[in-house]
């Protein structure tokens, strides 16, 4: 956060405080006002009593009970204001601090999103004015132009990223319901992986024959985000496994690395939109926090469930079960 934000959210937090402090001090002058005219009522009814009247106690304790309702009716309605006040002021505060958090989140996600866009797009065109000038030789040429595609492919994932989850959120992508082979598609997206990474040690171990009624564009992507995510955030020399399997009427796709694991207080965070691990200026992995989003996204509209475990020793284990 910068200097001009930090300056903006403490005169927000400040007008914010004050004007609570403000009613609070208001309920307790109304309350403190109240009670001083009881008293005076009280003291100038006393006073309007004659000793030698016969109905002098009774109407004495009358007097004093009509006090004692009149504090406890001016108590009783102080409480539930000020209840009803700090219940206010708490959701107010949360919602400011949600949106404030959410608009941060936005700006980082301009900033990330500009800068891997530009770097695929430097990159490939880099690489295809050096084939253009120069007369490499074969292996060269080759592990020149795998860069390219390679870095295409990753251009080609943000922008289905963005462009799925603007339609998505805005309802303009209507989820279709096909009959389709989910252990070839997911055997499909796994061979793109180890195609394109070669140096990572893939595993994988799908039970054949899966079938499932869903959106093959946005499966797909469930897929290809998860694997992402782990060659993303774990060691290259630590494999990544990919298992799908059935278990009565449950088809569950799990993608575990091997990488330092996700803290448990950011486990439930991670699926948040825009959400990213660590600090936005020294965070290092590549990303901008749709990912996971759509993962969570995606399983949903097609009723399913995703959640996130720890990986034993190390590392994580996203889950995602479908109900046939």
């Amino acid at each position: 956060m910068d200097a001009a934000s930090k300056k903006r959210l403490y005169f927000i937090s400040s007008i914010y405080w004050f004007l609570l402090l403000y009613v609070i001090a208001v309920l307790v002058w109304w309350f403190i006002a109240l009670e001083i005219q009881n008293r005076k009522m009280t003291s100038y009814k006393l006073n309007e009593l004659k000793l030698d009247d016969p109905g002098y106690q009774a109407r004495y304790d009358q007097i004093n009970e009509e006090k004692r309702r009149k504090t406890a009716s001016y108590i009783g309605e102080g409480i539930t204001f000020l209840g009803l006040t700090l219940v206010g002021a708490f959701f107010v505060y949360r919602t400011f601090r949600r949106q404030l958090n959410f608009q941060q989140q936005q700006q980082n996600f301009m900033m990330t999103v500009t800068h891997e866009l530009k770097t695929p797009i430097a990159v490939a065109k880099l690489n295809l004015e050096t084939l253009q000038k120069h007369s490499l030789e074969e292996s060269k040429r080759q592990k020149v132009l795998q860069m390219t595609v390679t870095e295409v492919n990753r251009l080609n994932t943000l922008v289905n990223n963005i462009l799925v989850s603007a339609q998505l959120e805005a309802g303009r992508h209507r989820v279709s319901d096909e009959e389709l082979d989910f252990s070839d598609l997911v055997k499909t997206s796994f061979s793109d992986f180890q195609q394109r990474f070669p140096d990572r040690t893939w595993e994988l171990d799908v039970e054949a024959e899966i079938d499932l009624k869903g959106d093959p564009l946005l499966l797909q992507i469930l897929v290809n985000n998860l694997l992402e995510n782990a060659m993303k955030y774990s060691p290259k020399d630590k494999r990544i496994f990919c298992k799908l399997h059935q278990h009565g009427k449950q088809v569950i796709l799990e993608v575990i690395d091997e990488g330092p694991g996700i803290p448990d207080a950011e486990k439930k965070k991670v699926f948040e939109k825009f959400y990213r691990i660590g600090n936005e200026n020294t965070r290092t992995a590549k990303g901008t926090g749709l990912g996971l989003y759509l993962c969570h996204k995606i399983a949903k509209d097609h009723h399913g469930n995703i959640r996130l475990t720890d990986n034993t020793p190390t590392g994580c284990t996203f889950s995602v079960s479908f109900n046939k």
